[in-house]
C-alpha cells in the first residue's frame, strides 16, 4: 500500500491492536493493495473499488468497519482522498454524499431502517 502519511497509518495499526480494530485495519490495507494492482494496469478507482472491496473481505466485515477502512485510507492512502469522494457518491440515498465531499466527511455505510420508510 503506497502511503501518503505512512506515521498517520503507524498510529492507526498501534491503536487499533484488539481483534476488531486489527480487522479494520487488516482489511483497509488488503483493499488498498487489490486496489492498486488494478490502478497500475490502468484502470480507474471508481470501476475497480466496489469489486475489490469484496475481494479483500476474507473476515466478513461489517458496514461499520468498512466505512471505517474508508476514513483511515482517505486520511493515509495516496489514492485515498479519490475513493473517500467515490465512496460517498455510491453511498449516499440523496445528496448527502455530494455534502460530505464538500465537508471533507466520509459518509457511514451501516445503515438500518426500522419501519416504513414511505414518507
Amino acid at each position: 500500500m503506497n502511503k501518503k502519511d505512512p506515521i498517520g497509518w503507524q498510529k492507526f495499526v498501534e491503536m487499533n491492536d484488539d481483534p476488531y480494530g486489527k480487522a479494520c485495519v487488516d482489511y483497509a490495507e488488503r483493499w488498498a493493495d487489490l486496489m492498486e494492482v488494478k490502478l497500475v494496469l490502468g484502470e480507474k478507482l471508481e470501476t475497480v473499488a466496489e469489486k475489490t472491496s469484496h475481494d479483500a473481505d476474507t473476515d466478513g466485515i461489517t458496514g461499520f468497519m468498512y466505512g471505517a477502512a474508508v476514513s483511515m485510507l482517505a486520511l493515509c492512502w495516496e489514492h485515498g482522498e479519490e475513493l473517500r469522494r467515490w465512496h460517498n457518491l455510491a453511498t449516499q440515498l440523496k445528496d448527502e454524499g455530494e455534502k460530505a465531499n464538500l465537508s471533507g466527511g466520509v459518509l457511514n455505510p451501516a445503515l438500518l431502517v426500522i419501519g416504513d420508510r414511505t414518507p
